[in-house]
């Protein structure tokens, strides 16, 4: 093939993207450019799709009226790269494709430029490919040319940038912070940075802006918001990476209503931008409500809550822990296998599992009535009735059972789902939990963690129980769910020295480790600190669920593999010895 000219390519100008071309267009001359995405040789007449970002638009070669062009169509093949000239036509009623915005019209080409060549592609441009993910990750640039992911990462600039024009008209800066910083840690471990002019010194990537933001507001910069890359050094899952993006907000002066009428008009347009309607605002219950109902402190609410039934079988349970009456609609009779593999999946859990409510009723006639009548049980029905098998475990014993319950009700609703078709993605329940436990118990180090974070502010009436009852503090801090998944996590943090220096006691720091880690902070707040608040919402997840998706890196442009690996760029890697020896570091084999 003889290259185009490059002084030519400077000449060309489109006219029309490949997906703009309309039946209004039709009798106009145009000029297209884009990839080859499908060929079809009936011999005197040969058809073409042509892709770009935008669509596709068929293209038309007659051999009978220019046969040295037809002969240069020859030498096209998926993902060459051309550029066409010609005339829109209307299709005949009988060739009109419904299926694509341009289908009641073709371009019939005059002039083909062959801009470049293509290798053939390791997988077919289609819209779902059965192809392992390790192949689609080492050819991402190619896989991101795919209509299904094209419009995986326009839906996420889209929502990007409805995120930005909410916060915009509602009066937030986007400030920058920075990305080296010193390592904090708090949960997962740092990506560290060694530092060459200090050597034996490292920066950390920030997990999260939390420290700056709250500066931010000591600073008088009253509503703050940036869309930013975090960092975690954790295992991976299918919603989490390594590095991660966030919608990151705070504000000075605000209750928690004040974050949540923020938020919800936010999520509200970006849900609009992919197709979606949601309610203007969204239900609250708080941590315990949740745990009573769900089993969970991010709630799947497309199930049926469960009922907590302890009052009406003492006999079943013990110490007066839960029992949860949990109903799956409409799974009809379940075979004696598929019974057992549920009382099995409970069991590995701590539970003991009932799973023939008629058994219950011929034992318990009168408590299984009432079950029926509490849950709204009917025939066709699942109703499984668990209680904790063992010995209470656990600071807060109760919460240990109602999260194996909660378990094994999303367990069961996720096997039976093509049964009662109630997990229907497009199907958006958003709530919000509030009321969170001020600490968790660290089994390991045997002592009380920040359950959200040590700046979180404790309820004003358990600041008294932050040395004497940790267990039952409540913490002003809130979560933001959908369809069973944390979107995002906020609270309203401390704002005085005194408190802050008390919840670092409660955590088991001593002043001298509270100092050497959040110094700065700690100074920050004797300079007339305004009370303030935020929360950070993962962008990821949303595009995710907004596009359907089930995993987070379809709608990552380049994300790393489930082992943290990058397979296009080969990372990480070695670093010739040279550039270690001037960071003052020496690798030691294990």
């Amino acid at each position: 093939m003889e290259p185009v000219p490059l002084d030519f390519l400077g000449e060309l100008r489109r006219t029309h993207s490949c997906g703009e071309l309309r039946a209004a267009d039709a009798g106009k001359r145009a000029i297209l450019m884009g990839w080859v995405h499908r060929r079809r040789d009936l011999g005197g007449v040969i058809f073409i799709h042509l892709r770009d970002r935008d669509g596709v638009t068929q293209l038309v070669f007659h051999a009978d009226t220019d046969a040295a062009l037809h002969k240069k169509v020859d030498l096209l093949a998926t993902e060459y790269v051309i550029a066409v000239e010609g005339r829109v036509e209307r299709r005949t009623a009988d060739t009109v494709n419904p299926a694509i915005p341009t289908g009641e019209v073709e371009l019939v080409v005059e002039k083909l430029w062959i801009l470049n060549e293509s290798r053939t592609p390791p997988f077919p441009m289609e819209e779902t490919v059965d192809v392992k993910e390790d192949v689609r990750l080492k050819y991402r640039y190619i896989d991101l040319r795919r209509p299904h992911m094209q419009r995986n990462i326009i839906l996420r600039a889209q929502i990007s940038f409805a995120v930005r024009e909410t916060l915009t008209k509602l009066g937030f800066l986007e400030i920058e912070t920075p990305f080296m910083t010193r390592s904090t840690p708090e949960g997962a471990r740092d990506y560290l940075v060694p530092s060459r002019v200090n050597q034996g010194m490292f920066y950390a990537l920030p997990q999260s802006p939390q420290i700056f933001k709250q500066l931010l507001m000591v600073s008088g910069f009253d509503k703050y918001f940036q869309i930013v890359r975090c960092f975690r050094d954790e295992d991976f899952r299918a919603d989490r990476q390594a590095e991660f993006t966030q919608i990151d907000l705070e504000m000075s002066f605000p209750q928690q209503e004040t974050v949540f009428r923020v938020i919800e008009p936010l999520i509200h347009n970006a849900c609009k931008v992919a197709g979606h309607d949601v309610p203007a605002t969204f239900p609250r219950l708080s941590y315990r409500e949740a745990l009573r109902c769900y089993g969970a402190d991010k709630p799947d609410r497309r199930l049926p809550p469960f009922i907590c039934v302890e009052d009406l079988l003492p006999s079943l349970t013990r110490d007066g822990l839960p029992l949860a009456a949990i109903r799956i609609p409409k799974t009809g009779a379940l075979s004696r296998s598929e019974r057992d593999a549920l009382k099995d999946f409970g069991k590995e859990r701590g539970l003991r599992v009932f799973d023939d409510l008629k058994r219950l009723e011929r034992d318990f006639p009168g408590p299984a009535a009432e079950i029926r009548v509490r849950t709204g049980a009917s025939e066709e029905d699942l109703v499984l009735v668990a209680g904790w098998a063992g010995e209470p475990k656990g600071h807060r014993p109760d919460e240990t059972v109602l999260l194996a319950c909660g378990q094994l009700r999303l367990h069961a609703g996720q096997k039976y789902n093509d049964r009662h078709k109630l997990l229907d993605p497009q199907n958006l329940q958003f709530l919000w939990v509030v009321d969170f436990p001020m600490f968790e118990w660290n089994e390991e180090e045997n002592r009380w963690d920040a359950a959200h974070h040590p700046f979180t502010s404790v309820h004003d009436e358990d600041l008294d129980k932050l040395t004497t009852d940790p267990a039952h503090c409540r913490a002003k801090s809130y979560d933001l769910v959908l369809n069973g998944t944390e979107l995002g996590s906020g609270s309203i943090r401390i704002h005085r020295r005194d408190v802050q220096s008390k919840v670092f006691a409660a955590l088991g720091f001593s002043e001298e480790e509270a100092r050497r880690r959040f110094g700065f902070l700690l100074d920050a707040l004797e300079y007339g600190a305004p009370p303030h608040g935020g929360i950070a919402l993962g962008l990821d997840r949303l595009v995710m669920i907004l596009a359907g998706e089930t995993s987070i890196r379809d709608v990552i442009p380049f994300p790393k593999t489930a082992r943290g690996t990058d397979l296009m760029c080969d990372a990480p890697s070695e670093v010739p010895e040279r550039q270690l020896r001037e960071l003052g570091i020496s690798i030691r084999k294990k």
